[in-house]
């Protein structure tokens, strides 16, 4: 199985900055959360679909690596990918990337959970296609 990468522009805006003048490290988690929920989105899964059906993602564990600062107003495009998907836990990669350089690279773990039965279970169909699987 493959995955297609999704890739998600962005701006640095001022709400996301620090005393230093660049991106402070929590707002990273809030950047990579936004594209990941517009992977999503774009593709057929919403915020409304999760809550009609009582299912959607959860996170179970986050890597980040800091490699260039990002700056005011900066334009960078955010590639996410699913790596690999076993079962009931699949990984993520996403990159923020200005033009060919990576800036920061945050690799995650995540599954798809019951919000009813509270417990972590086998993606459907929808949620395959909704992060870019391809036979």
């Amino acid at each position: 199985m493959t995955f297609e990468t999704h890739k998600f522009p962005i701006i640095i805006r001022e709400h996301l900055l620090d005393t230093f003048g660049h991106v402070n490290n929590a707002a990273y988690l809030e950047i990579f959360e936004e594209a990941r929920w517009e992977m999503i989105s774009s593709r057929g899964f919403s915020l409304k679909e999760i809550m009609e059906k009582g299912q959607g993602p959860v996170i179970l564990e986050i890597n980040i690596k800091f490699m260039k600062e990002l700056k005011l107003r900066e334009s960078l495009v955010i590639e996410t990918v699913v790596t690999e998907y076993s079962g009931k836990v699949g990984n993520i990669r996403q990159l923020i990337k200005r033009g060919d350089e990576v800036c920061c690279e945050m690799n995650c773990k995540a599954a798809f959970f019951d919000t009813r039965a509270r417990k972590i279970i086998l993606p459907t169909e929808e949620w395959m296609h909704a992060i870019g699987a391809h036979s």
